[in-house]
Parts: C-alpha cells; sequence; structure tokens
C-alpha cells in the first residue's frame, strides 16, 4: 500500500513537471505568406510561419502539427477539416507550405499549431486566419469603368487630370452576414460606403506595370453595412496610370485614363448571396473638387465645387453622366493587402511670417507625404502651400532641386467657419512648406505633416556610443521610410521618383535590418521579372515607367541580389524557385551579346556612379551625371553572378546548370586577371572601387591578396586620409571587404568622418536623411535630391552583422553568428533584429576592466558567438566560470578568441 502511495506522489510529480515544461512552450506570431491574418491572398498553397517562446535555454523544435480549418468551430474541436499536416518531425517554424484541399475564391479559412520540443510539447497556439482572393480570371464579374476622354475640367497640356467621382446605389432586403469589397480603381482610388471613406490605406493600389499585372485590395466591409438602402463611391486618381509626363511617350510609359472595377460581395445569414458590380448602372463626374491631381505636381482642390453627400444615397446625380465600358487595362489580376499608410503625424518645429498671408513652415525633418491644414476665410480665397527639402540663403524655398516639379498644391476655400483639408493623391518630399494666401493668422497649430510610407513595421534598432553613427542610422531610417511608396523610389521630392535598380542592391539588404520588408521586395522582384523582354533584357527601371533597357551588368544585376538578400534574410525558397528561370535568361543573355574575345564583358552603362570629386571646390556646381562605362565593373559583377546563380541552382535542384556557372566563372576569373591585374599590385585604374571588386568578389589570386589588401589600405588611410571615394558601386562593398581584410578600424574611421566626402559630412551639413551626392550641398541643383538611399552602400548591413555582430549563417538565423568588431574609440553598442524566429539582440560594452555582452537568441535557433579572448578562466557567463554544458559548448579557438555555440536563451558574457 505505502509503494502505490510513493508510486503515485511521483507519478504525481513527474506529471506536474511535464505539465510545467509543457506549460512554457508558446506558440505565437503565426504568420500566412509573413501577413499577421491576412484578407485576400491568392497564392494557392500559402506558406505558414510561426515562433516559439518559452522561459529557459536551448528549446528546439522536433516536430509541429499543423491544422487548417473551414471555420473557428472545428477548430475547437481539433477537426482539421481543409488540412491536418499530422506530427511532422521537422525543427522547420517558417515557410511550411500549406498541402491540404484546394482553397476555393474567397474561402475563409482558420489554423493552429502545436509544436514539439526538446523541452516538451507545447499548448496548441491562438487561433490565427486569413482569407482566399479572387483566384481566376471569371470569378471578376463587374467591368471595367471609367471615362476615355478629356472633359473639360482636364488640362491635356500639363498632364492633370480632375479626379473622377462614380457612385452606386443599392439596397438589401436581408441580414448581411458578411460583405467584402474587392477593388481595382486606377491609378489611384479611394472608397466610400454610405459617405465614409472604407480603410486607412493612402495612395492605393501600389504601382505596377499595370499591362503586367495590377494589384487588387479586398477590404472587410461588413461593419459599414446593414439592412436597407446603401450608396457605394469611388475616388479616383491619377497615380502612375495616367503618367506625371505625357510629353515623351517613347521614353514614360502611360497606360490611359484613370478606370475602376470592384465588386461588392454580399452573403446573407439565409445563406444566399448578391454581388454589387461596376457596370454602366454606375454614374460618374468629373465636377468634383479635386480639379487636378500629379504625383509631381500637387493637387488642386475647388472646396467650393464639393458634392455634399455624393457618396450616400438618395443623392441627385441626375446632372451625371452614365459610365462607360472601357477596355482592361490588360495585366493579370493579383491580391495585395499590403500598401501605404499615413504611418505618423508630424507638427512643424517653427513658423516664419515673411509677408502678409505668407509663411515658410519647418518641420526640422526631411521625409515624404503632404500637409493638412485648417482655416478659416471667405469662399474663393486660394491658399497655395509649396514643398522643398531646403531654404536659400534669404530664407525663401529653395526648389531648383525638383526640376520641373511643381510639388505645389491649391486649396480654394468654401467659406463660412472653420475647414480641414489634406489631398489624396499627391505626395511631396520636404522639410520646409511655403504656405501663402493663407487668411488671418497662421500657426503651428494649423498645420500637420502627414509621412507616408508602405505599411511596414520596424524590424531592428540600433544604438552606440558614438552620436554620429546614431544620427547617420537614423538618417538612414528617415530615407528609406521616405522612398517606400508600393515601390523603392529613388527620391520623392523631383520630377523622377522612379525604381532604379542600381540604387539598391546592397543598401536593400541593410534596410531589411531596419524594416520588415520582405514582401516589400517580394512584389519588387516581380515586378523586374515582369519587366523582362522576350529576348532576356532587364531594365534599369522596374517596373519600366522609362523604357530604359541600357543593357548593363550592375544595374539589372540587383534582381539576383535582391533575391539572394531575401533567401538569406527569411529562408524563403520559393522566390528562389519562381526567379530562377528569369534570372538564368538574362545571364546568358548578357554572355551571348556582350563576352569579348578575351572573356570580358565589355558592356557597362554607369561606371562607378556618382563617385564623389577629389574636392568639393571641384565638384562646385557640376553636374554629377556623367557616365564612366567600366569593362571591370561589368565583368567583376557578372563574375560575382556566376557564383552567386551557380548556388541559386543548387538550391533549385539544378545541379546541371551549377557545373556550367562554375565552369564559366573559373574561365572569367583567369581572363579578369589577365585584363585587369597589374603587377604592382592594383586592379584597372587603381581606384578604391576597382580594388575593392575583386577582393570582395574573391577574383583575386592568393598569392596577390596581400598585396592588393596593403594596397586598398594605403589608398583609405593615405591617399584618403580616412576618407571613402567610391560612388554608388564601390560603396555597397567597402565597409565589409575592409572588416575582411581585417581593417575594421578602417570601416570606423570612413564611418565617423564629419569631413568631405562622408556620411558625417552630410549630417555636420544639416542633412536629416541621406544626400543623393557626397558633395550635395555644393554640386548642380539639376541632379542634387537631398533624400536618396544608394549611397548608404552596405553601412547598413556593416552596423548589424559586423559592429553589432547579428548575422545569419545558415537557413535565415536558425544558426546565427555573431563575432561583434570591437574598434577602438567604440565603446558600446545595442542593436536588435526581428528575424523569421524572433528577436535576435546583442548589447556589448567595453570599458578599461572588462568586456560586457548580452545576448538574446530566439527559441528554435541557435548561436555561433566569437569572444575575444584566448583564456577561458577569463570569461564569466552570468557571473559563473565558463564551463561546457547543455547550453554552452566550446566551439574553436583562433589566435585572438575563442568560438562558442549557444543555443537559445538569455546569456550575460563578462571577459575580466
Amino acid at each position: 500500500m505505502k509503494a502505490n502511495i510513493v508510486i503515485f506522489i511521483v507519478s504525481v510529480f513527474l506529471s506536474t513537471l511535464w505539465y510545467q515544461a509543457t506549460a512554457q512552450i508558446t506558440v505565437l506570431n503565426l504568420r500566412t505568406e509573413l501577413r499577421s491574418n491576412p484578407i485576400g491572398i491568392d497564392v494557392a498553397a500559402p506558406r505558414l510561419s510561426w515562433q516559439l517562446q518559452g522561459s529557459g535555454r536551448s528549446i528546439r523544435q522536433e516536430a509541429y502539427r499543423v491544422l487548417v480549418a473551414s471555420s473557428q468551430e472545428k477548430l475547437d474541436q481539433n477537426i482539421g477539416d481543409f488540412w491536418d499536416s499530422g506530427k511532422q518531425l521537422s525543427n522547420n517554424s517558417t515557410h511550411v507550405i500549406y498541402a491540404g484541399r484546394a482553397l476555393q475564391s474567397r474561402a475563409a479559412v482558420f489554423w493552429k499549431v502545436k509544436v514539439y520540443t526538446n523541452k516538451g510539447e507545447g499548448k496548441w497556439s491562438d487561433v490565427a486566419s486569413w482569407t482566399m482572393g479572387l483566384l481566376h480570371y471569371k470569378d471578376w464579374t463587374g467591368r471595367w469603368i471609367g471615362f476615355d476622354q478629356y472633359f473639360p475640367s482636364d488640362n491635356e497640356k500639363t498632364g492633370q487630370l480632375a479626379a473622377r467621382y462614380f457612385r452606386k446605389e443599392f439596397t438589401t432586403t436581408k441580414q448581411i452576414k458578411q460583405a467584402t469589397a474587392y477593388i481595382m480603381g486606377l491609378g489611384l482610388y479611394e472608397l466610400y460606403i454610405d459617405g465614409k471613406k472604407i480603410g486607412d490605406q493612402v495612395l492605393a493600389p501600389v504601382p505596377t506595370d499595370y499591362t503586367k499585372n495590377i494589384k487588387y485590395n479586398v477590404l472587410d466591409v461588413t461593419k459599414s453595412l446593414s439592412q436597407g438602402k446603401h450608396a457605394l463611391g469611388v475616388i479616383l486618381g491619377n497615380g502612375r496610370f495616367y503618367a506625371m509626363r505625357q510629353a515623351k511617350p517613347y521614353k514614360v510609359k502611360t497606360f490611359g485614363f484613370p478606370k475602376l472595377q470592384m465588386q461588392l460581395m454580399l452573403t446573407y445569414t439565409d445563406g444566399s448571396t448578391e454581388v454589387i458590380k461596376t457596370d454602366d448602372s454606375w454614374k460618374g463626374t468629373t465636377e468634383g473638387p479635386i480639379t487636378a491631381n500629379n504625383e509631381y505636381d500637387g493637387e488642386n482642390y475647388d472646396a467650393r465645387k464639393e458634392l455634399t453627400g455624393w457618396a450616400n444615397p438618395d443623392f441627385n446625380d441626375k446632372t451625371w453622366l452614365k459610365a462607360a465600358f472601357v477596355q482592361e487595362p490588360g495585366g493579370n489580376y493579383e491580391a495585395h493587402s499590403e500598401g501605404m499608410k499615413v504611418m505618423q503625424d508630424i507638427a512643424p518645429v517653427s513658423i516664419v511670417k515673411k509677408s502678409e498671408g505668407k509663411y515658410i513652415l519647418d518641420f526640422g525633418q526631411n521625409f515624404s507625404g503632404w500637409v493638412k491644414m485648417t482655416v478659416s476665410g471667405t469662399c474663393g480665397t486660394t491658399v497655395t502651400l509649396r514643398f522643398a527639402e531646403s531654404l536659400t540663403e534669404d530664407g525663401e524655398l529653395f526648389t531648383t532641386n525638383l526640376r520641373d516639379a511643381k510639388a505645389t498644391d491649391h486649396y480654394i476655400l468654401k467659406g463660412g467657419g472653420k475647414e480641414t483639408w489634406e489631398p489624396r493623391f499627391t505626395y511631396h518630399g520636404f522639410r520646409y512648406v511655403e504656405v501663402s494666401g493663407y487668411p488671418g493668422v497662421a500657426s503651428k497649430s494649423n498645420f500637420v505633416g502627414r509621412f507616408v510610407y508602405d505599411d511596414i513595421p520596424d524590424a531592428g534598432a540600433f544604438v552606440s556610443s558614438n552620436a554620429l553613427i546614431n544620427q547617420i542610422y537614423q538618417n538612414a531610417w528617415w530615407g528609406i521610410a521616405s522612398n517606400y511608396k508600393g515601390i523603392p523610389v529613388d527620391c520623392p521630392q523631383r520630377n523622377e521618383r522612379q525604381p532604379w535598380l542600381g540604387d539598391r542592391p546592397i543598401s536593400a539588404y541593410g534596410e531589411n535590418f531596419l524594416f520588415d520588408n520582405a514582401n516589400f521586395y517580394n512584389k519588387w522582384l516581380e515586378d523586374i521579372r515582369l519587366s523582362q523582354k522576350e529576348d532576356g533584357a532587364l531594365p534599369d527601371v522596374a517596373p519600366a515607367f522609362w523604357r530604359y533597357y541600357s543593357d548593363n551588368v550592375s544595374w539589372p544585376g540587383t534582381y539576383l541580389l535582391i533575391a539572394d538578400m531575401l533567401y538569406q534574410q527569411t529562408g524563403d525558397l520559393r522566390i528562389l524557385e519562381k526567379h530562377y528561370p528569369a534570372m538564368k535568361k538574362w545571364m546568358d543573355y548578357m554572355q551571348a551579346r556582350y563576352t569579348g574575345s578575351g572573356g570580358i564583358i565589355t558592356k557597362d552603362s554607369y561606371g562607378d556612379w556618382c563617385f564623389p570629386p577629389v574636392t568639393i571646390e571641384a565638384g562646385r556646381g557640376k553636374i554629377a551625371d556623367k557616365k564612366y562605362p567600366s569593362a571591370l565593373i561589368a565583368t567583376s559583377y557578372y563574375y560575382h553572378l556566376l557564383q552567386t546563380i551557380a548556388r541559386f541552382s543548387v538550391l533549385v535542384s539544378n545541379d546541371r546548370d551549377q557545373a556550367d556557372f562554375l565552369d564559366r566563372a573559373a574561365k572569367m576569373k583567369i581572363a579578369f586577371n589577365v585584363a585587369f591585374y597589374n603587377d604592382a599590385g592594383y586592379y584597372g585604374s587603381n581606384s578604391l572601387t576597382d580594388n575593392l571588386l575583386p577582393m570582395s568578389f574573391g577574383l583575386v589570386e592568393d598569392a596577390n591578396r596581400e598585396k592588393l589588401s596593403n594596397r586598398i589600405v594605403e589608398i583609405v588611410e593615405k591617399e584618403n586620409r580616412g576618407h571613402l571615394s567610391t560612388g554608388l558601386i564601390g560603396t555597397q562593398w567597402i565597409m565589409r571587404t575592409l572588416t575582411e581584410i581585417g581593417r575594421a578600424d578602417l570601416a570606423y574611421k570612413i564611418a565617423t568622418k564629419k569631413t568631405y566626402p562622408s556620411w558625417g559630412y552630410m549630417v555636420e551639413n544639416g542633412a536629416t536623411t541621406i544626400w543623393e551626392l557626397w558633395n550635395g550641398n555644393t554640386a548642380h541643383p539639376k541632379m542634387n535630391s537631398q533624400n536618396h538611399v544608394m549611397m548608404l552602400g552596405d553601412l547598413l548591413v556593416w552596423l548589424y552583422e559586423d559592429l553589432a555582430g547579428i548575422k545569419s549563417k545558415e537557413r535565415a538565423f536558425q544558426t546565427v553568428i555573431m563575432k561583434p568588431q570591437v574598434v577602438a574609440g567604440l565603446d558600446h553598442v545595442d542593436a536588435s533584429y526581428k528575424s523569421v524566429y524572433g528577436i535576435i539582440q546583442s548589447n556589448w560594452s567595453k570599458s578599461k576592466s572588462a568586456f560586457e555582452w548580452k545576448i538574446s537568441i530566439p527559441a528554435n535557433t541557435k548561436a555561433e558567438i566569437y569572444l575575444p579572448t584566448t583564456e577561458l578562466s577569463a570569461i564569466l557567463e552570468n557571473n559563473q566560470k565558463l564551463k561546457n554544458n547543455t547550453d554552452i559548448q566550446i566551439l574553436r579557438q583562433e589566435k585572438s578568441g575563442t568560438w562558442l555555440t549557444i543555443g537559445s536563451g538569455d546569456y550575460q558574457f563578462r571577459i575580466k
């Protein structure tokens, strides 16, 4: 009897321990296609991801089970009628591909996951969901409507159209269970139901080449509808559909007049359905208050023409025209649940009265978006808002660098009291606003800046003991966000705003540490793929709003580098599988056309674009867009891309291609060194870029590496006096290459310079973002954007991977490699990054007496970390002497340090 009691007590005790271990494991942050509960996706087999969380260290997933169901009620009963994966022995918690029943258009899908770990079995996660979009062309029952013509309210000469207003009334006689709107409003739209705007998206949909693909939005409008009479209203703006400039059709692609297709899907509580769709029962007008709208030039709004109640039932639309059926744009329809929003409101820091009714607002920060204004005055008073990034010496707007973009909004008052207005279909890049014609006395409280960019959350944080680096980091954040406009534009202010491929090959890599931008760049990869010509050519701008197909390597090669970044940072193999054929086609195209007799790629367009003049004086007032084509750049880049696509070929199970690519690369390496290496120990023209590229890409023969390393150091240290001398190309590789050859101290010196040319020089001269040019304060204003990202190069990558020591070794941070560069002059770095597995943190500091390092590694991952000492007795972990255990193992020792492998969890190391 006593034995049975003992057995019972032990059993209860063990069960309690098992329960506690189980209860400690939580599954959270369930995402479908890297989105949280997305509405309207059109991926037939979506990718599912989740994260693990639990107390303790070294938590590893050993298996999982996913349930996918048609209702939450079924999931509550643990029934996966769409898919039950069963218990899968796998540590994979990212991009698990749905493998259940074929999903139909508009299906509502619910899912949850349970994990089994080395620390016990977790509980079922909370339920997540997604809905399917319209998967087939036949699912769209409406027609495209619009007005394919100019009206007296339009200005054909200047390329500004009045907004198109469309409306439709309908009545529901039954109780509504679910209502979903599917809408394509080109170029831009706002949707209203019963007078209220639907959703918080702005400048929707995101831009594409509309002859290739069109992004539609899916909006849940159930709460906006009830049984009874209703009205739909849609305003259409120009966007990129009706191009901002119409005068150069050979260069600028335009798609026609704004148009609309939408359908409202109603499901009633009795199970019946109804569709309200675009057809010729809709009515429209161009005689509304938005009399002109244009991305470059701004928006004109005449409040006297407001159509009060136009999107409400029983509005008198007798003077409106019958909507016309118009030709469809031609592109495939694709769901897109992300887009731009007003992400932040910014109050002006000062307002200066220049004359009666004229003021200059200073928002203290260069950003992109618009201004929301409150004003009172008499009917017909016009208030004009002009936007600029900087001021002249006499305190007026400096607008020369806008080229012919007017960047001006006009508002005409209706009178009768307080009026509040903001534009709908334009945006500006600015810090300063000139307000003229303002009635009465203006104050800062009458204006608010609205910061607009894609709805992308922050992914990282970085702060160091160096205030200048911290400011450069902040400037980079503002510049990157400002240029997220559904596509990665080069600048937000002048008459360009184009998604140049050459601006983003490595800066996008750094951006990923700051922003959760995987879906954003996935979309851009598709823009690039769809812009490919039949023969394989890729453009310099994608979507190809400008018809530039100059056939070079370094600009279109961004296609491969962005795909590589996304795979390395997120582990999504499907990206490579989808784009590999187009990448291979372009690689073959370039080699077939531009390989010279010596095996060198002969074609280049831009060279080391915008390298800095030797001195400010040498570049003062000069136009910096001169091109210096370089066969060395073209060939070295092509070699690097051969190595890259060879890796891709293995990942997509195409080993035969790998052998071919590697053979081509080996031959090109020989040809490159014959053509460009000088026995004096340098390459090409002996510029810093010409030497950086072969070193970074592995083109240097082993016997020559030390000599070339010395030459690179000599250029930076002696000839440049610690500055860079690189343009867009060289700056992408300079910081990491210096670090790889053992001179992180030189990279740090470059990063902390305040004199020309440097990032710090921009800060010292008042920059709050990143300039287009190193000498941006003195160069010719024709090409002088004060909000660009192309000159960031690999700085942000270096800050995270080298200074902070947060870098993926394999499987998108499932193994993290951490080797912070503890350079002289820097005493502290605190950084974090939200990987697909969770937050990785690295917080180190040094003093005369010790080096301290706090590390946090998410569950289901591990890290290889480097401590800068070989004396194991000097290392303390959580104030205990270092020793091998289940969480920490000594991996190896090198001349100056020790490598450890650690499991997930929180650690605190100290070296005395």
